[in-house]
C-alpha cells in the first residue's frame, strides 16, 4: 500500500521564504554574484555532500555570503539545522544571510534525466512532502511536470540545474521547462571543476540567451559537495 502523507497545506510565512526577495535578488544576478556574494546550489552530508550544516553556515557567515540556498537532494535536513543553527546567531549582532529553503530533485524532462532545484517553498505542505523522503521520484511522479507543480503549490520557485550538463542540449530542454512553468535556470555554472570557481563562458551564453528569450530568472551557485562553499569539491 502507497504511503499517504497529510500535513497542513499552510503557506510558511519565514523570512527565510520570502520568494519575492528571492526574485528581486535573482533578478540582478550576474557573473560575478557567486560564490562571494550568493550561492544557491551547494551540498551537505544529509545528501551526498561532505559539509555537516553547520559548517555551512559558518563559512557563510566568514564569507559575508548575503544570501545561500541548501539543494541537498531529495530532503531538507541539511536546511533545517542549518536554519536552526543562524537563528542561534541572532543575538550575536552579526549581519546574518539569508537562507531559504531548497531542494534538488531527480526529475524527466523530454525522457532525460534532469535535476530541479526548488527554493523558498514551504517544506510542510503536501504537495512536496513526498519528494522530501531521501530518495528519488519514480515512474509518473519523476516527471518533471509533476515536480514543478509540486513546488509551485508549495509556494516556491523552480529551476532547472545546470541546463548544460545533460544529455540533451540546453536548446531543448529549456523551452519544454518553460512550457511547463519553470521559473529561472542555473544560468552561471561551472561546468568544469577549475579553482577558482568560474563560470563556464559559452555555456553561460547559451544559456542567458535562452533565459533572455523566455524571461526566465538567472540563478548561480557552485554546487558544492566538497569541504570549501567557493568549489565544487
Amino acid at each position: 500500500m502507497p504511503t499517504t502523507y497529510f500535513f497542513p497545506q499552510t503557506t510558511s510565512n519565514l523570512p527565510t521564504q520570502n520568494v519575492e526577495t528571492l526574485k528581486a535578488i535573482w533578478r540582478t544576478i550576474d557573473a560575478d554574484s557567486c560564490p562571494h556574494i550568493y550561492n544557491f546550489h551547494l551540498h551537505t552530508v544529509h545528501s551526498d555532500g561532505q559539509l555537516q550544516p553547520e559548517s555551512v553556515i559558518d563559512q557563510a557567515l566568514a564569507l559575508k555570503l548575503r544570501g545561500l540556498a541548501i539543494t541537498d537532494h531529495h530532503t531538507v535536513k541539511g536546511y533545517e539545522i542549518a536554519h536552526n543553527y543562524l537563528q542561534s546567531h541572532q543575538t550575536s549582532g552579526q549581519s546574518l544571510p539569508q537562507l531559504w529553503t531548497g531542494v534538488e530533485i531527480t526529475s524527466l524532462l523530454l525522457n532525460t534525466e534532469v535535476h530541479i532545484l526548488g527554493y523558498g517553498f514551504n517544506p510542510h505542505h503536501g504537495a512536496i512532502v513526498p519528494y522530501l523522503q531521501g530518495d528519488a521520484p519514480v515512474k509518473l511522479n519523476a516527471g518533471a511536470d509533476r515536480v514543478i507543480a509540486a513546488i509551485h503549490q508549495a509556494g516556491g520557485l523552480v529551476v532547472l540545474a545546470h541546463p548544460e550538463r545533460y544529455q540533451k542540449p540546453a536548446t531543448e530542454l529549456i523551452p519544454e521547462a518553460v512550457a511547463l512553468g519553470i521559473d529561472g535556470v542555473e544560468t552561471y555554472y561551472a561546468y568544469k571543476n577549475v579553482s577558482p570557481w568560474t563560470p563556464t563562458p559559452h555555456k553561460t551564453a547559451t544559456v542567458k540567451a535562452l533565459s533572455e528569450q523566455y524571461n526566465l530568472f538567472n540563478t548561480c551557485g557552485t554546487d558544492t559537495h566538497g569541504l570549501n562553499l567557493l568549489k565544487r569539491v
